[in-house]
């Protein structure tokens, strides 16, 4: 039987919710999936997480858990509940963390997606060993985690550090938050495919590949504008220009609040590489003030795209007791 000691990390997403056992070093040593909706409840859903996970911790001869950390919408650190969440059918509000702590005997510390995926990163990936730093996720939507002096910012109510519903144009595109014109709009990856499709449309004549994949489909995704910016297509490398302009004056602005060591991108078109980080990078430093100007690295996640997640979420449960 193993003598180390582990922790249980669980991401529950509005699709799918993916949990599984993690080390102290980060390493995942089991993860499975389950499909969100079938389960009528968050009760329902963590015991079946937990019946999955007790075979397979028979199975490892896993001796000890340190506690559990769990990732989801709206999740509050502080009151350990969901109230709002748009992509959870529950209803609301939700005790998440006392729910979980029951069904699995251990303490458990739960926050929202983009704070677990900092915490990992911080603990792990690209942000190690770093004090001052902020995380940007881009995906179906724009998350942030900030942290200063080694410490993630939750704010007075748990829900500090929502940089993707900072306005990034004024009266721009409606967001489901009820304003309009929020970054999410415009750096995720349903907003990339909007500016895509603007760029087709003043671009009338457009030969390119996005052309051809909409008159084909009569739809595409981001990963299609970043496949079709490979080949050179004008509209998709000037999506990507734009996309990085919207992002780099954001971030010029948040840099300007807590000085940060870096900006780690995570998830989605961050996957991209230079395609966004280049014009990302170049609109930041236009906008920063002098005094900020090259002393801020913008770099890319080092954790798993895989296991990330878990890993974020596994990593809460290490952040308690660190």
């Amino acid at each position: 039987m193993q003598s180390k000691k582990f922790s249980i990390g669980i991401d529950i997403g509005g699709t799918n919710t993916t949990f599984g056992i993690v080390n102290r070093k980060g390493e995942v040593v089991f993860q499975a999936t389950l499909a969100t909706a079938q389960y009528p409840g968050p009760e329902e859903l963590l015991r079946s997480v937990h019946q999955h996970l007790s075979a397979s911790i028979q199975q490892l001869g896993i001796a000890e858990f340190i506690g559990l950390g769990i990732g989801a919408p709206g999740a509050n650190y502080y009151t350990g509940e969901i109230t709002a969440a748009a992509n959870l059918k529950w209803t609301l509000p939700v005790a998440l963390q006392q729910i979980a702590s029951s069904i699995f005997a251990l303490p458990c510390t739960i926050t929202n997606d983009a704070k677990a995926a900092t915490i990992g990163e911080m603990t792990y990936g690209a942000a190690k060993g770093m004090k001052d730093f902020f995380l940007i996720t881009l995906g179906t939507g724009v998350g942030s985690g900030f942290v200063a002096k080694g410490q993630l910012i939750y704010g007075h109510d748990g829900f500090a550090g929502e940089l993707g519903h900072s306005i990034a144009i004024e009266n721009g595109r409606e967001c489901g938050c009820g304003r309009k014109g929020c970054l999410e709009r415009y750096a995720s990856a349903s907003g990339m495919v909007l500016t895509a499709m603007e760029e087709l449309d003043r671009q009338k004549n457009s030969q390119g590949h996005l052309a051809r994949i909409l008159k084909q489909k009569g739809s595409f995704t981001a990963h299609d504008i970043y496949t079709a910016a490979t080949q050179g297509d004008p509209a998709a490398l000037q999506t990507f220009e734009l996309t990085g302009k919207v992002l780099g004056l954001s971030l010029a602005n948040a840099v300007s609040i807590m000085s940060p060591q870096a900006i780690v991108f995570f998830g989605g078109p961050s996957r991209s590489g230079k395609l966004l980080l280049d014009p990302v990078k170049k609109h930041l430093e236009a906008n920063l003030l002098s005094i900020y100007q090259d002393k801020v690295a913008v770099i890319e996640s080092l954790l798993p795209q895989n296991d990330a997640a878990i890993i974020g979420a596994g990593a809460l449960a290490w952040e308690k007791i660190r």
